[in-house]
């Protein structure tokens, strides 16, 4: 008996520095959240100022020029971001969030002779809508001025994330009390058990009807 205890015990010792080498399980990355924004800037293909390509700038920085027909992608942190093309006169300026996406389409601007271009902000579900026609390219990469952060793979945007509403809350309908069977008679004439009629205190006093009631059984 002694013995396998000391067998025991020396199974335990040894099995203990095996368990101490295992690797700690690392989290899963999986669930990290985004903390980039993106901007999807795209192009109509029409026959009218088809030959140019007027340049996009975030926060006076250029980014690309907008070819007719194509799109790109930047990814930008958080937080305000202005945009504009070649009117300077029109622009537009973004509180961005990290995980979302906005959508900029790139319009040539009429009575410029030197085809300048204005940006118009799209909702998402219009920008994904344009985006998936079949008549628009990714930008040609010679057109990129920032290489650092545009991108001209093809797009991929998420479809934009319904807010559910909360139910509204209907009022509960007032709660109508049974009316007591003790009532309060003032200066009036109640009838008793018997059908007599009870005159009420010639003072004021008030009268429960069932006080009306056992008196008038009482005078009986």
């Amino acid at each position: 008996m002694r013995l396998l205890r000391i067998l025991a015990l020396v199974v335990c010792l040894t099995g203990l520095p095996a368990l101490a080498q295992e690797p700690a399980a690392t989290p899963s990355t999986t669930d990290a959240k985004p903390s980039t924004a993106t901007v999807y800037v795209y192009r109509y293909k029409q026959f009218v100022g088809s030959a140019l390509a007027p340049s996009v700038w975030c926060d006076e920085t250029e980014l690309a020029r907008a070819e007719n027909g194509r799109y790109f992608s930047v990814k930008l942190d958080p937080g305000k971001h202005s945009f504009r093309s070649n009117d300077k006169q029109s622009g537009i300026e973004l509180d961005m969030k990290a995980g979302r996406e906005y959508f900029l389409r790139v319009e040539i601007a009429t009575g410029f002779a030197k085809g300048h271009g204005r940006l118009v902000l799209m909702s998402p579900e219009q920008g994904i809508y344009e985006l998936k026609s079949s008549k628009l390219k990714p930008l040609d990469p010679s057109k990129v001025v920032d290489k650092a952060r545009v991108s001209v793979e093809e797009a991929s945007p998420e479809p934009p994330v319904a807010t559910s509403k909360a139910p509204a809350t209907v009022a509960a309908p007032p709660v109508v009390q049974s009316s007591s069977s003790q009532h309060t008679v003032t200066g009036e004439t109640v009838s008793g058990g018997d059908g007599a009629l009870i005159p009420a205190s010639q003072t004021g006093e008030q009268t429960s009807v069932a006080e009306a009631a056992r008196r008038a059984r009482e005078k009986k």
